[in-house]
């Protein structure tokens, strides 16, 4: 497959394909000997896996890490949880983090509703 095929079948850029080849996300494709990258169907299973784990909200090293691991034969639902969990910590941080942003919105609100405006 060359590299639009894959990009159009994995619903992604091919800009996208290129950077998660030199991140190491996809394996380096053969070349023909005109230059082209040709790549396996595996090509696009392997991309739509990344995207799923980065919509859970993995990082792209956490992405490249637990794809390797898979890569390796290790990787089992017990051994690879924790970084589901890492994942769920991250996102609990960020709601506190926003819970308290909207809570400092509100009382600036607040303030200039009794005429004690910030921004004048």
């Amino acid at each position: 497959m060359k590299i639009g095929q894959v990009a159009r079948e994995a619903g992604v850029s091919i800009d996208t394909v290129r950077f998660y080849e030199r991140r190491g996300v996809l394996p380096a494709p053969e070349r023909r000997p005109s230059g082209y990258r040709m790549f396996t169907p595996s090509a696009v299973e392997r991309i739509r896996m990344a995207r799923g784990l980065q919509d859970l909200g993995f990082t792209l090293d956490e992405v490249i890490d637990a794809l390797h691991a898979h890569d390796t034969g290790a990787a089992t639902c017990e051994s690879e949880r924790w970084r589901l969990e890492a994942v769920v910590d991250r996102i609990d941080v960020r709601i506190a983090e926003l819970q308290q942003a909207r809570r400092n919105t509100l009382d600036v609100i607040e303030e200039c509703r009794a005429g004690r405006c910030r921004f004048t």
